[in-house]
């Protein structure tokens, strides 16, 4: 789902609207200036658009295109852009999920694995779980030989408050089943290197 296919709940919209205008009031603005008067639906319409993985069931996504195939090397979808909203600031964080999986029986479509990372990271979220949160969905859902997700972010709760620290990246992983070999895990690493 993409923005153009995305529509606010108009309820919602007005309930998140309602407490916007006095936190703009509390931080020294004028929530009726010109610029602010709109302000308040547009967050609440951002907001639910940010954080629409909750209304998403991301076992369901690879159930949707999943296919019989006697393929059993590793599967790798690296480079998925995402965005999320980190739960203790609610600022984002953004970068690159790189997801593999050694197929049983099964794969799915290549789309399905980026629109899994887009359902976790439209939730208020923490970079560790997500990563976690991915691999568990689909190693349960496809029930591979092993699943590898490492996530590789900015977070601006680092840069714009608290230490500022404006080129930190984090990394973070996880993996089940035959990446818990370390040679596995190493082919994985050497396709998703930068060059």
């Amino acid at each position: 789902m993409n923005l153009q296919d995305f529509t606010p709940n108009d309820e919602k919209t007005r309930l998140i609207a309602q407490h916007i205008s006095p936190i703009l009031t509390e931080i020294g603005e004028d929530a009726t200036r010109d610029g602010l008067l709109r302000t308040p639906e547009r967050v609440g319409k951002a907001f639910q658009f940010m954080t629409k993985g909750y209304n998403e069931d991301p076992e369901a996504i690879l159930r949707s295109a999943l296919f019989e195939e006697d393929y059993r090397q590793m599967v790798v979808v690296k480079d998925i852009d995402f965005y999320s909203l980190c739960e203790h600031h609610l600022l984002p964080f953004f970068g690159k999920a790189h997801v593999a999986y050694i197929p049983n029986g099964r794969i799915t479509g290549l789309s399905k694995i980026a629109r899994v990372v887009d359902v976790f990271a439209r939730r208020l979220q923490v970079q560790e779980r997500m990563t976690t949160q991915i691999k568990d969905c689909i190693q349960q859902t496809l029930n591979p030989l092993g699943v590898m997700v490492v996530i590789e972010a900015e977070h601006l709760c680092m840069q714009m408050r608290g230490v500022q620290k404006q080129h930190a990246i984090t990394t973070t992983s996880d993996f089940t089943g035959a990446f818990n070999r370390q040679e596995t895990r190493e082919e994985f690493l050497k396709l998703i290197q930068k060059y």
